[in-house]
């Protein structure tokens, strides 16, 4: 299998982003807890792709991680690509 581009982890992050939108619609997608549910929603899928075992408070973790990295080094950029290459430079091949 080969290894999962950046912008493959990127879409697939994104696609979770637009269904908590959608579960959140009442609150314009704003959900303070927001890492649970992406997590609920992304572990078995981002761990097929990258070929790793990460359980739901490991992925919660990094994405608050790749959240305060992406404010800290580059905050207007666009987030679904950063958190691509934050996946895929820490877990890709």
């Amino acid at each position: 299998m080969p290894a999962p581009t950046p912008q493959a982890i990127g879409e697939m992050i994104h696609s979770v982003a637009e269904a908590h939108h959608q579960a959140f619609i009442e609150t314009d997608g704003a959900d303070p807890d927001w890492p649970i549910w992406y997590s609920e929603h992304l572990v078995d899928d981002l761990n097929a792709a990258l070929g790793t075992s990460m359980t739901k408070s490991e992925l919660i973790y990094l994405l608050i991680s790749a959240e305060r990295e992406q404010f800290a080094r580059a905050p207007g950029a666009n987030w679904p690509v950063y958190y691509g290459r934050f996946f895929t430079e820490r877990y890709g091949a």
